[in-house]
């Protein structure tokens, strides 16, 4: 495993391996630039690099908007109470949820997250009941 700059910094140049990248590794990405940067910031710096990934693999379409602001969040929020120390592995271990897509049913239905706009634009969950 790369280390956390190597692993930025070949994510955000487009070098990362594809096999690299998976949710796990997006989830990595986000707690790295929620480390470095406040969340706005954070949110445009994970979207630039996940574009700049998904471009030089050819496929443009990968990034999710709503997926990537909500994940962020969901860790922002968690970061809160974290020590600045914690690292990403730890940090998973404690909430493992968040490694699960199906943590998102949670807050949207089923197959709402699959729509071109929620892919697009960043869409909030819909009140239940």
């Amino acid at each position: 495993m790369l280390p956390d700059a190597a692993f930025l910094a070949a994510l955000e140049a487009g070098r990362l391996p594809p096999a690299e990248f998976d949710h796990r590794a997006h989830l990595r990405a986000g707690f790295l630039y929620l480390r470095r940067y406040e969340f706005p910031e954070a949110c445009v710096a994970m979207k630039r690099a996940v574009r700049a990934h998904a471009g030089a693999l050819g496929k443009p379409g990968l990034y999710h908007e709503t997926l990537t602001i909500a994940h962020l969040a969901l860790i922002a929020e968690r970061l809160i109470e974290e020590p600045a120390e914690l690292g990403f592995d730890s940090f998973l271990e404690r909430y493992p949820e968040l490694a699960s897509r199906e943590y998102f049913e949670r807050y949207y239905p089923r197959g709402e997250l699959d729509t071109p706009e929620a892919r697009a634009t960043f869409v909030l969950p819909r009140p239940r009941g």
